[in-house]
Protein backbone atom coordinates (compact mmCIF):
# COMPACT_ATOMS: atom_id res chain seq x y z
CA UNK A 1 0.00 0.00 0.00
CA UNK A 2 1.20 3.40 -0.60
CA UNK A 3 0.13 7.55 -0.10
CA UNK A 4 -0.48 9.83 -2.83
CA UNK A 5 -0.59 13.66 -2.91
CA UNK A 6 -4.35 14.82 -3.13
CA UNK A 7 -2.39 17.32 -5.97
CA UNK A 8 0.10 14.44 -7.87
CA UNK A 9 -1.01 10.42 -8.04
CA UNK A 10 2.89 10.43 -8.88
CA UNK A 11 4.18 11.68 -5.94
CA UNK A 12 3.58 8.39 -3.92
CA UNK A 13 5.16 6.74 -0.36
CA UNK A 14 5.13 4.53 1.75
CA UNK A 15 2.85 4.78 5.15
CA UNK A 16 5.57 5.88 7.34
CA UNK A 17 7.47 7.81 5.04
CA UNK A 18 4.44 9.61 4.41
CA UNK A 19 3.68 10.21 8.32
CA UNK A 20 7.12 11.42 8.83
CA UNK A 21 7.24 13.86 6.06
CA UNK A 22 3.06 15.00 7.20
CA UNK A 23 2.61 17.10 4.21
CA UNK A 24 3.36 16.66 0.65
CA UNK A 25 5.91 18.17 -0.85
CA UNK A 26 3.35 20.25 -3.42
CA UNK A 27 1.46 21.17 -0.38
CA UNK A 28 -1.02 18.57 -1.06
CA UNK A 29 -2.21 15.76 1.53
CA UNK A 30 -0.99 12.22 1.30
CA UNK A 31 -4.54 9.52 0.91
CA UNK A 32 -4.60 5.79 0.37
CA UNK A 33 -3.71 4.16 -3.30
CA UNK A 34 -7.42 2.62 -2.44
CA UNK A 35 -9.55 1.44 0.33
CA UNK A 36 -9.58 -2.40 1.77
CA UNK A 37 -12.46 -3.76 1.63
CA UNK A 38 -13.20 -5.16 4.74
CA UNK A 39 -15.49 -8.45 4.97
CA UNK A 40 -16.22 -7.06 8.73
CA UNK A 41 -18.99 -9.91 9.42
CA UNK A 42 -16.70 -12.36 9.05
CA UNK A 43 -14.06 -10.71 11.93
CA UNK A 44 -14.31 -12.27 15.62
CA UNK A 45 -16.88 -10.81 17.86
CA UNK A 46 -14.48 -11.26 20.48
CA UNK A 47 -11.38 -8.53 19.15
CA UNK A 48 -10.81 -6.02 21.70
CA UNK A 49 -10.72 -2.48 20.36
CA UNK A 50 -6.97 -2.58 19.97
CA UNK A 51 -7.21 -5.94 18.15
CA UNK A 52 -9.73 -4.41 16.09
CA UNK A 53 -7.95 -1.47 15.18
CA UNK A 54 -4.89 -3.34 14.37
CA UNK A 55 -6.78 -5.74 12.11
CA UNK A 56 -8.70 -3.37 9.71
CA UNK A 57 -5.32 -1.38 9.72
CA UNK A 58 -3.10 -4.12 8.78
CA UNK A 59 -3.39 -3.52 4.95
CA UNK A 60 -2.12 0.00 5.43
CA UNK A 61 0.89 -1.18 6.75
CA UNK A 62 1.55 -3.94 4.64
CA UNK A 63 5.87 -4.25 3.21
CA UNK A 64 6.49 -0.79 5.82
CA UNK A 65 8.44 -0.87 8.66
CA UNK A 66 6.30 -0.52 11.06
CA UNK A 67 4.37 -3.46 9.82
CA UNK A 68 5.03 -5.81 12.61
CA UNK A 69 4.57 -3.35 15.22
CA UNK A 70 1.23 -2.18 14.41
CA UNK A 71 -0.39 -4.63 17.36
CA UNK A 72 1.56 -2.99 20.04
CA UNK A 73 1.13 0.49 18.37
CA UNK A 74 -2.39 -0.16 19.01
CA UNK A 75 -2.57 -1.38 21.56
CA UNK A 76 -0.11 1.28 23.29
CA UNK A 77 -2.31 4.38 21.77
CA UNK A 78 -5.78 2.64 22.37
CA UNK A 79 -5.70 2.09 26.30
CA UNK A 80 -8.81 4.18 27.37
CA UNK A 81 -12.95 2.86 27.05
CA UNK A 82 -14.95 4.07 23.92
CA UNK A 83 -18.83 4.04 25.34
CA UNK A 84 -21.76 4.25 23.59
CA UNK A 85 -24.67 5.96 25.29
CA UNK A 86 -28.06 5.14 24.62
CA UNK A 87 -30.39 8.78 24.87
CA UNK A 88 -33.40 7.11 23.10
CA UNK A 89 -34.08 4.28 20.88
CA UNK A 90 -32.55 5.98 17.40
CA UNK A 91 -30.09 8.23 18.99
CA UNK A 92 -27.00 7.49 20.63
CA UNK A 93 -23.91 9.33 22.04
CA UNK A 94 -20.53 7.75 21.09
CA UNK A 95 -17.98 8.89 24.23
CA UNK A 96 -14.71 10.17 22.31
CA UNK A 97 -13.49 12.31 25.41
CA UNK A 98 -12.57 9.15 27.75
CA UNK A 99 -8.82 9.37 26.91
CA UNK A 100 -5.74 11.68 28.97
CA UNK A 101 -6.64 14.08 27.63
CA UNK A 102 -10.45 14.54 27.30
CA UNK A 103 -10.92 14.55 23.56
CA UNK A 104 -11.70 12.56 20.57
CA UNK A 105 -7.64 13.60 19.32
CA UNK A 106 -6.21 10.88 22.06
CA UNK A 107 -6.69 8.40 19.51
CA UNK A 108 -4.77 10.35 16.49
CA UNK A 109 -2.46 11.88 18.69
CA UNK A 110 -1.45 8.90 20.60
CA UNK A 111 -1.28 6.83 17.25
CA UNK A 112 0.91 9.02 15.90
CA UNK A 113 3.15 9.45 18.80
CA UNK A 114 3.73 5.93 19.11
CA UNK A 115 4.62 5.95 15.16
CA UNK A 116 6.87 8.76 15.44
CA UNK A 117 8.69 7.90 18.33
CA UNK A 118 9.54 4.58 16.57
CA UNK A 119 10.87 6.68 13.29
CA UNK A 120 12.78 8.84 15.22
CA UNK A 121 15.05 6.73 16.84
CA UNK A 122 18.30 7.36 14.65
CA UNK A 123 17.60 11.56 14.49
CA UNK A 124 15.68 14.00 15.77
CA UNK A 125 12.08 15.16 14.48
CA UNK A 126 10.34 19.06 15.30
CA UNK A 127 6.59 18.38 15.41
CA UNK A 128 4.74 21.60 14.87
CA UNK A 129 1.10 21.98 15.14
CA UNK A 130 -1.53 24.46 15.41
CA UNK A 131 -4.46 24.08 17.77
CA UNK A 132 -7.66 25.39 18.57
CA UNK A 133 -8.29 23.78 21.59
CA UNK A 134 -8.06 20.14 21.73
CA UNK A 135 -5.03 18.74 19.62
CA UNK A 136 -2.37 20.98 20.90
CA UNK A 137 -3.44 19.22 24.88
CA UNK A 138 -3.74 15.74 22.88
CA UNK A 139 0.13 16.28 20.84
CA UNK A 140 1.56 17.56 24.09
CA UNK A 141 0.40 14.76 26.00
CA UNK A 142 1.14 12.38 23.52
CA UNK A 143 4.92 13.40 22.78
CA UNK A 144 5.77 14.19 26.14
CA UNK A 145 9.47 12.85 26.77
CA UNK A 146 9.55 10.94 23.71
CA UNK A 147 13.05 10.61 22.74
CA UNK A 148 14.20 12.48 20.22
CA UNK A 149 11.05 14.45 19.41
CA UNK A 150 11.05 18.25 20.29
CA UNK A 151 7.07 19.46 20.26
CA UNK A 152 5.92 23.26 19.18
CA UNK A 153 2.11 23.81 19.88
CA UNK A 154 0.84 27.01 18.74
CA UNK A 155 -2.86 28.35 19.61
CA UNK A 156 -4.44 31.86 19.46
CA UNK A 157 -4.31 33.82 22.64
CA UNK A 158 -7.59 34.05 24.22
CA UNK A 159 -9.44 31.95 21.68
CA UNK A 160 -9.38 28.69 23.46
CA UNK A 161 -11.02 27.99 27.48
CA UNK A 162 -8.53 28.25 30.42
CA UNK A 163 -9.03 24.62 30.70
CA UNK A 164 -7.55 23.71 27.33
CA UNK A 165 -4.94 26.74 28.04
CA UNK A 166 -3.49 24.79 30.85
CA UNK A 167 -3.08 21.51 29.23
CA UNK A 168 -1.55 22.57 26.58
CA UNK A 169 0.82 24.98 28.53
CA UNK A 170 1.62 22.41 31.70
CA UNK A 171 4.58 20.07 30.39
CA UNK A 172 7.34 21.67 29.50
CA UNK A 173 10.77 19.92 28.90
CA UNK A 174 10.13 18.70 24.93
CA UNK A 175 7.15 20.72 24.50
CA UNK A 176 6.96 24.66 23.19
CA UNK A 177 3.82 25.81 23.91
CA UNK A 178 3.62 29.22 21.72
CA UNK A 179 0.15 31.64 22.48
CA UNK A 180 0.34 33.34 19.19
CA UNK A 181 -1.65 36.82 19.15
CA UNK A 182 -3.98 35.50 16.16
CA UNK A 183 -6.62 33.48 15.09
CA UNK A 184 -6.43 29.33 14.87
CA UNK A 185 -6.05 30.46 11.00
CA UNK A 186 -2.78 32.40 11.45
CA UNK A 187 -1.16 29.15 13.25
CA UNK A 188 -2.49 26.63 10.56
CA UNK A 189 -0.75 29.35 8.08
CA UNK A 190 2.51 29.01 9.87
CA UNK A 191 2.72 25.71 10.28
CA UNK A 192 2.32 25.32 6.43
CA UNK A 193 4.99 27.62 5.71
CA UNK A 194 7.26 25.93 8.26
CA UNK A 195 7.84 23.10 5.54
CA UNK A 196 9.45 25.12 3.09
CA UNK A 197 11.86 27.28 5.39
CA UNK A 198 15.25 26.29 5.19
CA UNK A 199 16.05 27.47 8.93
CA UNK A 200 13.98 24.55 10.04
CA UNK A 201 15.75 21.62 7.92
CA UNK A 202 18.76 23.39 9.47
CA UNK A 203 17.34 22.34 12.97
CA UNK A 204 15.88 18.80 12.44
CA UNK A 205 13.49 16.74 10.68
CA UNK A 206 10.12 18.77 10.63
CA UNK A 207 6.88 16.90 10.34
CA UNK A 208 3.52 17.75 11.59
CA UNK A 209 1.32 16.44 14.41
CA UNK A 210 -2.17 18.23 12.81
CA UNK A 211 -4.53 16.19 11.10
CA UNK A 212 -3.31 16.94 7.66
CA UNK A 213 -0.78 13.94 8.99
CA UNK A 214 -1.94 11.03 7.69
CA UNK A 215 -1.21 9.03 11.29
CA UNK A 216 -3.97 11.09 12.39
CA UNK A 217 -6.73 9.96 10.05
CA UNK A 218 -6.09 6.57 10.22
CA UNK A 219 -6.94 5.46 13.40
CA UNK A 220 -9.86 8.19 13.76
CA UNK A 221 -11.42 6.24 10.79
CA UNK A 222 -11.22 3.08 13.25
CA UNK A 223 -13.85 3.85 15.85
CA UNK A 224 -16.20 4.69 13.26
CA UNK A 225 -15.61 1.07 11.78
CA UNK A 226 -15.67 -0.30 14.97
CA UNK A 227 -18.97 1.50 16.48
CA UNK A 228 -21.08 0.61 13.24
CA UNK A 229 -19.45 -2.78 13.31
CA UNK A 230 -20.75 -3.42 16.88
CA UNK A 231 -24.24 -1.43 16.43
CA UNK A 232 -24.79 -3.92 13.26
CA UNK A 233 -24.19 -6.92 15.31
CA UNK A 234 -26.13 -5.80 18.22
CA UNK A 235 -29.22 -4.52 15.81
CA UNK A 236 -28.74 -5.65 12.63
CA UNK A 237 -28.93 -2.32 10.75
CA UNK A 238 -26.91 0.09 9.34
CA UNK A 239 -25.90 3.79 11.08
CA UNK A 240 -25.60 7.21 10.59
CA UNK A 241 -23.09 9.36 12.03
CA UNK A 242 -23.45 13.15 12.96
CA UNK A 243 -19.55 14.54 13.26
CA UNK A 244 -19.07 18.12 15.05
CA UNK A 245 -16.85 19.41 12.45
CA UNK A 246 -13.90 21.96 12.11
CA UNK A 247 -10.61 21.24 10.10
CA UNK A 248 -12.88 18.45 9.00
CA UNK A 249 -10.20 15.57 9.91
CA UNK A 250 -12.44 13.93 12.47
CA UNK A 251 -15.36 13.98 9.39
CA UNK A 252 -12.77 12.70 6.64
CA UNK A 253 -12.19 9.29 8.77
CA UNK A 254 -15.65 8.86 9.03
CA UNK A 255 -15.98 8.97 4.94
CA UNK A 256 -12.80 6.49 4.95
CA UNK A 257 -14.07 3.70 6.94
CA UNK A 258 -17.13 3.75 4.40
CA UNK A 259 -15.45 3.87 1.67
CA UNK A 260 -13.97 0.34 3.41
CA UNK A 261 -17.47 -0.91 3.19
CA UNK A 262 -18.08 -0.65 6.84
CA UNK A 263 -22.05 -0.41 7.82
CA UNK A 264 -22.70 3.10 7.99
CA UNK A 265 -25.79 4.21 6.59
CA UNK A 266 -25.04 8.40 6.29
CA UNK A 267 -23.16 11.06 7.35
CA UNK A 268 -23.84 14.90 8.58
CA UNK A 269 -21.15 17.47 10.02
CA UNK A 270 -22.25 19.64 12.27
CA UNK A 271 -19.85 23.42 12.35
CA UNK A 272 -20.76 26.24 14.15
CA UNK A 273 -20.63 29.17 12.18
CA UNK A 274 -17.67 29.08 10.56
CA UNK A 275 -19.96 27.62 7.74
CA UNK A 276 -17.79 27.30 4.56
CA UNK A 277 -18.63 23.74 3.98
CA UNK A 278 -22.64 24.42 4.16
CA UNK A 279 -21.31 27.38 1.52
CA UNK A 280 -19.61 25.20 -0.40
CA UNK A 281 -22.59 22.97 -0.67
CA UNK A 282 -25.33 25.68 -0.98
CA UNK A 283 -23.36 27.53 -4.04
CA UNK A 284 -20.12 25.21 -5.24
CA UNK A 285 -17.66 27.24 -4.67
CA UNK A 286 -14.77 26.55 -1.92
CA UNK A 287 -14.29 30.17 -0.32
CA UNK A 288 -12.25 30.02 3.00
CA UNK A 289 -12.69 32.94 5.57
CA UNK A 290 -11.05 34.14 8.56
CA UNK A 291 -12.12 32.47 11.57
CA UNK A 292 -15.07 33.12 13.68
CA UNK A 293 -14.79 33.35 17.41
CA UNK A 294 -17.61 30.94 18.86
CA UNK A 295 -18.62 28.88 22.30
CA UNK A 296 -17.56 25.90 20.28
CA UNK A 297 -14.07 27.25 19.73
CA UNK A 298 -12.65 23.88 18.67
CA UNK A 299 -14.42 24.16 15.46
CA UNK A 300 -13.72 27.54 14.59
CA UNK A 301 -11.90 27.42 11.26
CA UNK A 302 -12.49 29.32 8.40
CA UNK A 303 -10.08 27.19 5.74
CA UNK A 304 -10.57 23.60 6.75
CA UNK A 305 -7.24 21.97 5.51
CA UNK A 306 -8.78 18.59 5.46
CA UNK A 307 -11.60 19.44 2.97
CA UNK A 308 -8.82 19.17 -0.15
CA UNK A 309 -9.46 15.46 1.59
CA UNK A 310 -12.86 15.36 1.48
CA UNK A 311 -13.11 16.52 -2.19
CA UNK A 312 -10.48 14.84 -3.29
CA UNK A 313 -12.49 11.23 -1.67
CA UNK A 314 -15.54 12.71 -3.92
CA UNK A 315 -14.14 14.38 -6.79
CA UNK A 316 -14.24 17.21 -8.25
CA UNK A 317 -18.03 16.94 -9.28
CA UNK A 318 -20.48 19.05 -7.02
CA UNK A 319 -23.26 17.06 -7.64
CA UNK A 320 -21.30 13.65 -6.45
CA UNK A 321 -20.41 15.73 -3.14
CA UNK A 322 -23.64 17.42 -2.08
CA UNK A 323 -25.01 13.29 -2.60
CA UNK A 324 -22.66 12.48 0.16
CA UNK A 325 -21.94 14.83 2.16
CA UNK A 326 -24.58 17.23 4.21
CA UNK A 327 -23.51 19.91 6.72
CA UNK A 328 -25.51 22.09 9.01
CA UNK A 329 -24.20 24.73 10.71
CA UNK A 330 -25.22 26.15 14.34
CA UNK A 331 -25.19 29.51 16.01
CA UNK A 332 -23.67 30.48 19.34
CA UNK A 333 -27.21 30.72 21.07
CA UNK A 334 -28.47 27.70 19.38
CA UNK A 335 -25.46 25.72 21.27
CA UNK A 336 -26.33 27.49 24.38
CA UNK A 337 -30.68 26.35 24.54
CA UNK A 338 -28.64 22.93 23.22
CA UNK A 339 -26.60 21.93 26.15
CA UNK A 340 -30.11 22.93 28.00
CA UNK A 341 -32.28 20.88 26.32
CA UNK A 342 -30.04 17.80 26.52
CA UNK A 343 -29.37 17.98 30.14
CA UNK A 344 -33.49 18.40 30.68
CA UNK A 345 -34.64 15.91 28.79
CA UNK A 346 -32.02 13.31 29.10
CA UNK A 347 -29.99 14.23 31.94
CA UNK A 348 -27.00 14.08 30.08
CA UNK A 349 -24.39 17.30 29.80
CA UNK A 350 -22.57 17.74 26.05
CA UNK A 351 -19.81 19.76 25.62
CA UNK A 352 -20.21 22.98 23.23
CA UNK A 353 -18.95 21.23 20.06
CA UNK A 354 -20.81 17.56 21.18
CA UNK A 355 -23.95 20.08 21.15
CA UNK A 356 -23.87 21.06 17.55
CA UNK A 357 -24.25 17.14 16.58
CA UNK A 358 -27.02 17.28 19.12
CA UNK A 359 -28.90 19.83 17.03
CA UNK A 360 -27.69 18.96 13.47
CA UNK A 361 -29.47 15.03 14.39
CA UNK A 362 -32.91 16.75 15.62
CA UNK A 363 -33.20 18.20 11.87
CA UNK A 364 -32.51 14.18 10.68
CA UNK A 365 -34.79 11.62 9.88
CA UNK A 366 -36.27 8.66 12.14
CA UNK A 367 -33.61 6.09 11.60
CA UNK A 368 -30.73 5.50 13.92
CA UNK A 369 -28.36 8.20 14.27
CA UNK A 370 -24.65 8.18 16.47
CA UNK A 371 -23.45 11.56 17.58
CA UNK A 372 -19.83 11.90 17.89
CA UNK A 373 -19.22 13.53 21.41
CA UNK A 374 -15.89 15.36 21.03
CA UNK A 375 -14.96 16.32 24.20
CA UNK A 376 -15.55 16.17 27.51
CA UNK A 377 -18.16 18.87 29.36
CA UNK A 378 -15.32 19.48 32.02
CA UNK A 379 -12.81 20.77 29.88
CA UNK A 380 -15.96 24.38 29.34
CA UNK A 381 -17.19 25.13 32.81
CA UNK A 382 -17.20 28.81 32.00
CA UNK A 383 -19.82 28.35 29.08
CA UNK A 384 -21.64 25.13 30.75
CA UNK A 385 -21.74 25.75 34.30
CA UNK A 386 -24.23 28.78 33.88
CA UNK A 387 -26.36 27.35 31.34
CA UNK A 388 -27.14 23.99 33.31
CA UNK A 389 -26.61 25.79 36.87
CA UNK A 390 -24.98 23.07 38.16
CA UNK A 391 -21.14 22.63 39.01
CA UNK A 392 -19.00 20.31 36.40
CA UNK A 393 -17.56 17.38 37.80
CA UNK A 394 -13.62 17.46 37.13
CA UNK A 395 -12.58 14.10 35.66
CA UNK A 396 -9.22 12.36 37.58
CA UNK A 397 -7.16 13.27 34.42
CA UNK A 398 -8.16 16.57 34.60
CA UNK A 399 -7.53 17.72 37.78
CA UNK A 400 -3.93 16.09 37.50
CA UNK A 401 -3.32 18.18 34.90
CA UNK A 402 -4.60 21.56 36.37
CA UNK A 403 -2.28 21.26 39.15
CA UNK A 404 0.79 21.21 36.90
CA UNK A 405 2.80 24.68 36.68
CA UNK A 406 2.50 26.29 33.11
CA UNK A 407 4.98 27.20 30.59
CA UNK A 408 4.55 29.39 27.43
CA UNK A 409 6.21 32.18 25.01
CA UNK A 410 3.88 34.55 23.83
CA UNK A 411 4.51 35.40 20.05
CA UNK A 412 2.98 37.30 16.87
CA UNK A 413 2.11 35.38 13.68
CA UNK A 414 5.06 35.50 12.44
CA UNK A 415 7.76 32.97 10.95
CA UNK A 416 10.76 34.96 12.49
CA UNK A 417 9.25 34.99 16.35
CA UNK A 418 8.34 31.66 16.37
CA UNK A 419 12.05 30.51 15.19
CA UNK A 420 13.62 32.72 17.63
CA UNK A 421 11.16 31.36 20.41
CA UNK A 422 12.34 27.42 19.45
CA UNK A 423 16.05 28.52 19.62
CA UNK A 424 15.68 29.89 22.80
CA UNK A 425 14.15 27.05 24.16
CA UNK A 426 16.60 24.72 22.64
CA UNK A 427 20.09 26.22 23.42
Amino acid sequence: MLFYSTRNKENKKTVSQAIVQGLAEDGGLFVPEYFPQIDWKSLDKNLNYSQFASTILADYFVGDVLESQLANICQNAFNFPLPLVKLNDNTFIMELFQGPTLSFKDFGARFLAECMSRLSKDRKTIIIVATSGDTGSAVASAFHNKPNVNVIVMFPTGQISARQEQQITCWGDNILALSVNGTFDDCQKIVKQSFNEEWWKQQAHLSSANSINIARLLPQLTYYAYVSWQYYLEHGTDVGFVIPTGNVGNSTAAYWAKAMGFPIREICLATNANRVISDYIASGKFEPKSSIATIANAMDVGNPSNFERLLHLHGSEHGKFTQNVNSISVSDKIIRQTIQEVKQKHNYIVCPHTATGYYARQQLSDKPWIIAATAAPSKFETVIEPIINEKLTVAPQLAELLNKATHKVTVNPVMSEVQQAYANNNK
